[in-house]
């Protein structure tokens, strides 16, 4: 009986490569990996003909799914080849770290739903490091969980440090990560790599652990499960038994603790339920950059790395000077064909002649560094400066399509999902919507069912917080409220997010009717006109119903100008919808009638006395309410609530910012003409008030736009004299106010501006010296003259 301990980095084709050869000259008869116990049960799922990799096995906590841990696994995963090889070799299969059912209830203390929820979001850095051990594991990517980020500032500094940054250092490469592509994952001989790769750990960890603070607290026990399960194949009679780690791990199984240890430090564990699955997996979240720990910066270059390997076994000389030198150009030419192909996609140029080059200059580089071959970072330099002409750009490009790549993977359809998930596959394969890790662009005309029900879909998900689709505002270009444009791209923690709302109903209509009636409960009058509108455009009749039923009871009862003012242009967006949607609006209408009149009524009174924060939060509020009116063309409230405006305009005592923006909207209206307007700014202006309530008049009048200055002279006069006759400590403390109105306007239209003044500055300079020139003094001239000809040394005849 002999147990076998391979070291691997987690996502490395070099270590995935020898890994299966050295299983394939084992035959082992159990093979053993690092991962969690908890999802054994869906192992099989592995080798499904559908199951597609990057994928990702998803554990959760039963009654509080947000409380979750990703296990990333791409093809080049050395955890992923152990796994297939032995589930198609039918060898028992099994994962052996701590159980995620223990983790959990350690670090939540017990798994309770009643949790809050946060916002789902990357991990902390903090987090990503995780354990120090070759690389970041399927697990070590507590990186993964979507949890609260740790504080980094309490972690020991070690801690926070990869160890083979230690090893990288002490044989001259710049980081870890580069250290061990050179030697391992470019190795082309395997023979006795996995025993280099434990005496270097052995020594590491000995060195490492004498600071005493490198240890993450969750580690002795991870550490002492994995022996556990060790010993419980042996004592099941297995002969020859594999293990697959982390290389940081090995060291520790190879040489294990008494078992009086082990057992004691497990005992009494707490636990909770879970559950697990498959979920669809990117590169884009297997790379560093993304902020989720799988520790990989390049798996796009993985990828291709690994795909050359398999080129290279089909041609069966691998291991000969001849093949290595061969495989070397073939994989250099191969990636630079790839880039040259993507440039060609976006209309750059990159010629058969250009990858020629690159390649070469690739080569060389290697050769002066003192390599067999080139590697990523030899061949982004020759593609900058051969490709690019030395340009960065379109190398940010290259990073993101290829060096990390776009790929989504796919998992069979006969997974573990909770229903919600199965509704959402049928609705995406009816409504022929490929969910796809590159953002695409989706244009739905909503006269068409087949589109109006793509839309219904998205609108289900925006409502239910699941961040595929973004809906794009269009502004004034002209779409019309029968076309919607989204963006969409699909994200795996989505999937968390469906297990979460599952609570509510078992299809995308059920759960998100019910979430809007359970939140309508508790909600003001703004936030009940929103969630009307959304459930309109999702087309959830029966949350509709309740929610309009809640509106009538809260608008009867509101007495809160800003809610009331809030609470209309959603409503009057949901009227402008009746005819596209296809649904009646006569309730609508109704209240919205209620609330236009509520508002005429009761604005003078509300606005009387503002504060400047007060004021600045009503602002908003009035614009959107006067764009809402005009949406509705109905004669009678536009004109009620232009009196109401006119009435404002002339109310002393109202703050300049909501009295400036009152006469601003009559203007454009058409209800106060430019005398009129000029007549108002003067009195808003003039020296009876004070300065800051004019700064504010005009910062209310003008903000957004400067074209009213720029084509009436009128106003420009009245301003520039305003702005003429203030005193010196008067003009320094409204300079500050007046800069941050002028601040909002457009660049062309400051630029304007200032050729304007400029102009007029050159108009009153010459007018200036024509009236110089009539009121000459010729007898004071000629007075001086005598001294000018004495300093200059001339003589007048």
């Amino acid at each position: 009986m002999k147990t076998h301990v391979f070291g691997i980095r987690h996502h490395g084709p070099g270590s995935a490569r020898s890994l299966g050869r050295a299983l394939e000259a084992l035959q082992p008869d159990i093979i053993l990996v690092e991962g969690p116990p908890d999802g054994e049960a869906v192992l099989p799922f592995l080798i499904h003909a559908q199951m597609r990799p990057p994928v990702a096995l998803l554990v959760y906590a039963s009654d509080n799914p947000h409380q979750a841990v990703y296990y990333p696994f791409a093809v080049f995963s050395p955890e992923w080849q152990a796994i297939r090889y032995g589930l198609q070799q039918q060898i028992p299969v099994r994962f052996m770290d701590l159980p995620q059912a223990h983790r959990f209830a350690m670090n939540q203390g017990e798994c309770s739903p009643e949790a809050d929820r946060p916002e789902p979001s990357p991990p902390s850095e903090a987090e990503v490091t995780a354990p120090p051990e070759s690389s970041q594991s399927p697990d070590s990517a507590i990186a993964d969980r979507l949890e609260e980020p740790k504080e980094e500032a309490n972690l020991p500094p070690l801690y926070r440090v990869d160890p083979l940054s230690l090893l990288a250092q002490a044989t001259g490469y710049r980081d870890g990560e580069r250290w061990w592509e050179h030697l391992v994952e470019q190795r082309q001989d395997s023979t006795e790599l996995f025993a280099a790769i434990l005496e270097a750990m052995s020594v590491l960890r000995s060195e490492v652990k004498t600071e005493k603070t490198w240890e993450d607290p969750i580690e002795p026990y991870r550490e002492a499960y994995m022996r556990k399960t060790i010993r419980e194949a042996e004592k099941e009679g297995f002969q020859k038994i594999a293990v697959v780690c982390g290389a940081w791990h090995a060291p520790a199984l190879v040489n294990p603790a008494p078992v009086k240890e082990d057992t004691a430090l497990l005992k009494g564990l707490p636990k909770c339920k879970v559950d697990a699955t498959w979920v669809p997996w990117t590169y884009g979240r297997l790379s560093i950059s993304s902020g989720y720990g799988a520790g990989i910066e390049s798996p796009g270059w993985y990828q291709h790395l690994w795909k050359q390997g398999e080129r290279s076994q089909k041609q069966g000389n691998e291991g000969t000077i001849a093949h290595s030198v061969a495989n070397s150009m073939d994989s250099s030419i191969r990636w630079l064909t790839q880039v040259a192909q993507l440039l060609r996609k976006q209309d750059l140029d990159a010629s058969s002649a250009s990858v020629i080059e690159a390649v070469r200059l690739a080569e060389t580089l290697a050769a002066l560094r003192d390599r067999p071959r080139p590697d990523l970072a030899d061949l982004n330099e020759a593609t900058q400066t051969v490709l690019c002409f030395g340009d960065p750009l379109p190398m940010q490009l290259i990073h993101d399509r290829l060096i990390v790549g776009e790929r989504l993977g796919k998992v069979p359809d006969e997974t573990p999902m909770v229903p919600l998930q199965q509704d959402l596959q049928r609705q995406q394969k009816r409504l022929r919507l490929k969910p796809d890790a590159t953002e695409t662009t989706l244009d739905l005309d909503l006269r068409k069912p087949f589109d109006l029900e793509r839309s219904h879909l998205l609108h289900r998900l925006v409502a239910l917080d699941l961040p595929w689709g973004k809906l794009q505002t269009f502004g004034n270009s002209g779409k019309g409220t029968f076309r919607e444009s989204w963006r969409l791209k699909w994200r795996p923690e989505i999937a968390i997010r469906l297990i979460e709302v599952g609570i509510w109903g078992n299809t995308l209509e059920t759960a998100a009717t019910a979430w809007m009636c359970n939140e309508s409960n508790t909600a003001n009058l703004p936030s009940l006109t929103t969630l009307i509108d959304h459930s309109l455009l999702a087309n959830l009749p029966q949350a509709t119903a309740h929610l309009l039923t809640r509106l009538q009871a809260e608008a009867a009862i509101s007495s809160d100008m800003n809610h009331l003012l809030a609470a209309l242009p959603p409503l009057v967006n949901v009227l402008r919808y009746g005819t596209v949607r296809q649904f009646e609006t006569e309730v609508v209408g109704q209240v919205v009638e209620g609330l236009v009149t509520r508002i005429c009524v009761g604005l003078p009174v509300a606005v009387a006395s503002l504060d400047d924060d007060a004021a600045a939060n009503l602002y908003p509020l009035l614009i959107s309410v006067h764009g809402a009116i005009g949406l509705l063309q109905q004669s009678a409230s536009l004109e009620m609530w232009h009196q109401v405006l006119v009435k404002l305009a002339d109310q002393q005592g109202l703050h300049g910012l909501i009295a400036g923006r009152c006469c601003r909207l009559l203007f454009e209206a058409g209800i106060f003409q430019v005398e009129d307007t000029a007549r108002q700014l003067g009195l808003a202006l003039s020296t009876a008030n004070d300065p800051a309530r004019c700064a504010a008049w005009v910062e209310g009048f003008l903000s957004g736009s400067g074209l009213l200055l720029l084509h009436n002279p009128d106003l420009w006069q009245v301003l520039d004299s305003w702005v003429m006759q203030l005193p010196p400590d008067t003009f320094t403390t409204v300079l500050p106010l007046v800069r941050r109105t002028f601040s909002t306007f457009s660049a062309a239209e400051r630029r304007q501006m200032g050729e304007q003044v400029r102009q007029a500055g050159g108009q009153e300079l010459r007018m200036g010296t024509s009236q110089a020139d009539s009121e000459f003094d010729r007898d004071r001239a000629d007075a001086i003259l005598p001294l000018i000809t004495q300093l200059l040394g001339i003589s007048i005849s």
